[in-house]
């Protein structure tokens, strides 16, 4: 029996499966923030450059100012940033002059740990990026062995990854990332001894979702197996498409003979206060999911299950992947698949309308396909006239010319937001100032109720009250 870590994956991860990137902003973070520290996570799934982007674009808040901040407020707990590959914050390609001065603006800024999961599963990009990384700073990186179901992800491929990663000096530790929640116990038994068999003393983490109930289970298997942490969400931000919950694993753990060295007072406040915002801000709360072995064949994206379970496109979906050369359906290859599964299915015929996203991975602009694209599908993608325009279409401006072009004198946080967003989105952050940096779910009714009061036209005067509390508003011409 083992000791297992855990790795907080809420403000991340539950955020972004169960709302969308939406339900958290700074004010959230560090209200929980100091409860999250005393717990003994050995990591905390903080954030990605999408997630970085939500905050200018829909809270117009400063995710440089939200990282430091959180870095001050949890100093012995290890803030992860989630990279894939050589993009930031936009889906184009940068170079790596620009992600080398990404991941050392981040390092500088209060992240300390990186995970690495190229969408291709190629083991040499996350090499590559840990060594960028590493050239910068000191940070902790894990290499992801992103998870998946075809023909061609065994558990050799598996192991042959794994093999690469953990012979590099600049990769630390190694973790399975199941975005889809495919990983049954029953193949946990040859999958995990596979890598683990390959990858000496580093740890190997694992990263799953609840998506069709499988998740949890997988953990129990994997921590008898070897598997020195798992990740789990936290009160509603648990279960669903989301992670498994941290406080039924746990338990579970420990009932099975595991140590989980963690303040247990501390770990159910934080999923008390996930619980409570979530009711007071009406968003989704994670439930646990029945098994559906169609998943298994589509692997639909777990935004996209409420939907689209059933029916043609859900059947298109896997004819496409294998068409596709078995992309792993995760972003952005989740959104390509998916979207192509659709016009194949409302088109004249199938690939009569191709996104050009699609085009874009069909010429390689998002890394090596998994196996070669079907002859025939890649033809008429080669045939279009606007494969040609896209072929053409220049990559993002080097560092130096970058500079130029956008401004000198800026700091690189700035910098790095105006090279990849809309200027007017940072423009907007800016103005709106600093973010509020605490919440109370409590007061939630109340502000809800003084809100709907001043939009009424009919009221020059409101006055709330209640045991101990008082607030009186006056309109004057």
């Amino acid at each position: 029996m083992a000791d297992i870590k855990l790795v907080e994956t809420s403000l991340r991860d539950g955020n972004q499966c169960l709302w969308a990137a939406l339900g958290i902003d700074t004010a959230r973070t560090l209200t929980v923030a100091p409860i999250l520290e005393r717990v003994g996570f050995k990591a905390i799934d903080f954030t990605t450059s999408t997630h970085m982007g939500v905050a200018v674009r829909y809270k117009q808040q400063d995710p440089w100012e939200r990282i430091r901040l959180m870095a001050q407020a949890c100093p012995t707990t290890p803030l992860q940033f989630l990279s894939t590959g050589f993009r930031f914050i936009a889906w184009e390609t940068a170079s790596p002059d620009f992600m080398a001065l990404a991941f050392r603006t981040l390092m500088r800024n209060g992240i300390s740990r990186f995970a690495l999961a190229d969408p291709n599963n190629d083991a040499d990009a996350n090499v590559e990026v840990a060594r960028m990384i590493k050239a910068d700073g000191s940070a902790y990186v894990v290499g992801a062995l992103v998870f998946t179901l075809s023909p061609i992800h065994d558990d050799a491929h598996y192991a042959d990854a794994a093999r690469k990663m953990a012979q590099s000096p600049d990769i630390d530790a190694l973790y399975i990332k199941d975005p889809g929640g495919l990983l049954s116990p029953k193949r946990a038994q040859t999958f995990i001894p596979a890598i683990l068999a390959v990858i000496g003393d580093k740890p190997l983490e694992l990263h799953a979702h609840c998506t069709i109930g499988l998740g949890e289970q997988s953990y129990y298997e994997a921590a008898d197996l070897g598997v020195e942490a798992v990740q789990c969400a936290s009160g509603a931000a648990a279960d669903g498409t989301s992670n498994p919950p941290v406080e039924r694993v746990v338990a579970n753990l420990r009932t099975l003979g595991h140590t989980v060295d963690i303040d247990d007072a501390a770990l159910a406040e934080v999923s008390r206060f996930f619980t409570e915002m979530a009711a007071a801000d009406g968003l989704a709360t994670g439930h646990p999911m029945a098994f559906d072995a169609a998943y298994l064949q589509h692997q639909l994206p777990g935004g996209m299950v409420g939907t689209m379970r059933r029916g043609a496109v859900v059947e298109e979906l896997g004819r496409v992947r294998e068409e596709l050369g078995w992309p792993i359906v995760m972003t952005p290859f989740a959104q390509m698949v998916m979207t192509q599964a659709v016009m194949n299915v409302t088109g004249t015929e199938r690939y009569s309308v191709i996104p050009d996203e699609v085009i874009r991975y069909a010429l390689g602009k998002f890394g090596r396909p998994n196996q070669p694209i079907a002859p025939e599908v890649l033809d008429r993608i080669m045939a279009l006239p606007r494969t040609k325009e896209l072929a053409a279409e220049p990559g993002m401006a080097d560092l130096p010319e970058l500079r130029k072009r956008i401004g000198t004198g800026l700091s690189d946080e700035e910098f790095l937001l105006r090279a990849t967003m809309p200027a007017g989105q940072v423009d907007a952050m800016q103005a709106a100032g600093p973010a509020p940096r605490h919440y109370d779910p409590s007061l939630h009714p109340t502000m809800d109720l003084i809100r709907k009061l001043i939009a009424r036209g009919d009221m020059t005067r409101i006055m709330v009250e209640n045991p101990g509390f008082r607030l009186e508003l006056e309109s004057y011409e």
